[in-house]
C-alpha cells in the first residue's frame, strides 16, 4: 500500500498552489493579458483539489486507466511516481510522457479554453496501464470558485472582432454536469458531456 502522511499532503498542496499562482501568470502573459489578470479573476483557492491516484496493471485484454477526457478547471498539475501512463492527444496522435522526479506536466483545462474562445485549447488527456507494475501519480486541479461565471473574454471577442465560440456559466454548474458523468455514465459516448455542451455552434 502507498501511503502518503498528511503533513506531506498539505506541504505538497501548498507548493502546488504557490506554483499554480506562477503558472497563472505565466498562462496571462502568454495570451496577452496583463500578469496578474488571472489571478484576479480566480482569487479563491477553495476549490483547489489535491488527489493520488493508484493504477492497477493492465490485464491481458485490458489496460485503460482512464479515458480519454479534459479537466474542467484552470488546468491540472500533475507529477508521475517512476512510471509512466500518463499520454497527451496531438494531431490525432497518443503521446506517452516519460516520468521524472524532475518533471511536473501542466495540462491546460475546459475554464481557459472558453476564457479565451478557443486560443488555447484544454489538454485531451489518459492513462493507460503499465503491464506488470503499478502506476501512481498526483494531480492538483487549480480551479475556480463555484459560483464564478465563465465565459469567453471580450479581450478575444468583442475587442478584435470575433464571435464568442460559448455561452456563458457557473464553474460548479459544470462541475457537476461533469461529476455525472461519472456517477451516471451514459449508455451512450456521445452522451457524455464536455465543454462543448456550452458551445454556441452545437
Amino acid at each position: 500500500m502507498f501511503v502518503i502522511p498528511g503533513q506531506v499532503l498539505e506541504e505538497m498542496a501548498s507548493h502546488f498552489t504557490k506554483l499554480g499562482v506562477l503558472l497563472e501568470r505565466i498562462i496571462s502573459e502568454c495570451l496577452g493579458l496583463p500578469p496578474d489578470f488571472l489571478g484576479n479573476y480566480t482569487n479563491d483557492r477553495s476549490w483547489d483539489a489535491l488527489m493520488g491516484l493508484h493504477y492497477f496493471p493492465a490485464e491481458e485484454d485490458e489496460n485503460t486507466g482512464k479515458p480519454a477526457h479534459e479537466d474542467p478547471g484552470c488546468f491540472t498539475i500533475v507529477y508521475q511516481y517512476e512510471v509512466g501512463g500518463l499520454q497527451v492527444q496531438k494531431g490525432g496522435q497518443w503521446i506517452p510522457i516519460a516520468p521524472s522526479k524532475d518533471k511536473l506536466v501542466v495540462n491546460i483545462g475546459d475554464v481557459i479554453q472558453v476564457l479565451s474562445n478557443n486560443k488555447f485549447k484544454s489538454a485531451t488527456h489518459r492513462v493507460v496501464r503499465p503491464t506488470e507494475t503499478h502506476h501512481y501519480s498526483c494531480a492538483f486541479f487549480y480551479n475556480l470558485q463555484g459560483d464564478k461565471w465563465v465565459e469567453p473574454l471580450p479581450q478575444f471577442t468583442t475587442e478584435i472582432g470575433e464571435s464568442p465560440e460559448y455561452r456563458g456559466f457557473h464553474f460548479d454548474e459544470y462541475l457537476q454536469l461533469r461529476l455525472r458523468n461519472r456517477s451516471h455514465p451514459p449508455a451512450r459516448p456521445e452522451d457524455f458531456i464536455h465543454i462543448t455542451h456550452y458551445s454556441i455552434s452545437s
